[in-house]
C-alpha cells in the first residue's frame, strides 16, 4: 500500500482502486470536509471533490454558503475520505484558497443543466420560508436561462485544500490498521508510519 514516494501518486492509487470498485449508489468522490469559524468553532460536511493534482484538492460550493464564510474567515480545513468497502481512508489537512475562475467556469461547463440552474437558485446555508419559494425561484432561473446556455454564477465556485499533511489508513487485523503520514518538508514530503 505505501509504495509511493510522493503521496498524490499514493492517493491516485487508492482513489482509482475505490473507483472502480464502488458499489451503487456510493460516489467515491465524497468526502467530508471540516472547517472552523474565526472563533474556532468547527462545523462538518460531506462535499464532492472533484479536482485532485500536485496543488490540491478541490471541490465546489457557492460562496455565500457557511462552508465559504468559514473558509474565508479561517482559510484552514481539513478531509476525510473514507471508503468502507476498501476499508481503507485518506485524510487531508492544509490551508485553503480559490480555486482559479478558468478552473470553476469549466467544471461548471460540464454540469447537467439543472445542477447548473440549482446553483443559480439556492442561497445556500441561507433560511427558506417553504420548498415552494425554493421551486418558485428555480422555475424563474429556468425562464431566465431558457433557451441559451446556464453560465457560471459570479457567487459560485471551487475551493483548494492545499495540503501540508496526508494520512493513509487502511484496516486490519485486530485493529492492527495500517497508518502512513506525509507531511510537507520544503519542496518534498517527509513520511512516518503511526501507531494504530
Amino acid at each position: 500500500m505505501f509504495d509511493h514516494a510522493d503521496p498524490f501518486e499514493a492517493f491516485a492509487a487508492v482513489f482509482a482502486r475505490a473507483a472502480a470498485t464502488a458499489p451503487p449508489p456510493a460516489d467515491h468522490t465524497a468526502a467530508a470536509l471540516a472547517t472552523a469559524d474565526a472563533a474556532g468553532r468547527p462545523s462538518v460536511r460531506m462535499v464532492l471533490v472533484r479536482h485532485v493534482d500536485h496543488e490540491g484538492f478541490v471541490f465546489y460550493t457557492n460562496f455565500e454558503s457557511r462552508k465559504a464564510r468559514e473558509l474565508e474567515a479561517n482559510p484552514r480545513a481539513a478531509l476525510c475520505f473514507f471508503w468502507h468497502w476498501l476499508e481503507e481512508q485518506v485524510r487531508v489537512e492544509g490551508r485553503v484558497e480559490r480555486a482559479p475562475a478558468e478552473q470553476s467556469d469549466a467544471y461548471f461547463a460540464t454540469r447537467p443543466r439543472g445542477s447548473q440552474l440549482a446553483a443559480w437558485a439556492s442561497r445556500q446555508s441561507a433560511a427558506l420560508a417553504s420548498r415552494a419559494e425554493l421551486e418558485a425561484e428555480f422555475r424563474a432561473i429556468e425562464a431566465r436561462f431558457a433557451e441559451r446556455p446556464v453560465p457560471r454564477p459570479p457567487f459560485w465556485g471551487g475551493f483548494r485544500i492545499v495540503p501540508d499533511e496526508i494520512e493513509f489508513w487502511r484496516a486490519g487485523a485486530y485493529r492492527l490498521h495500517d497508518r502512513l503520514r506525509y507531511r510537507r518538508d520544503g519542496d518534498g514530503w517527509r513520511t512516518e508510519r503511526l501507531y494504530p
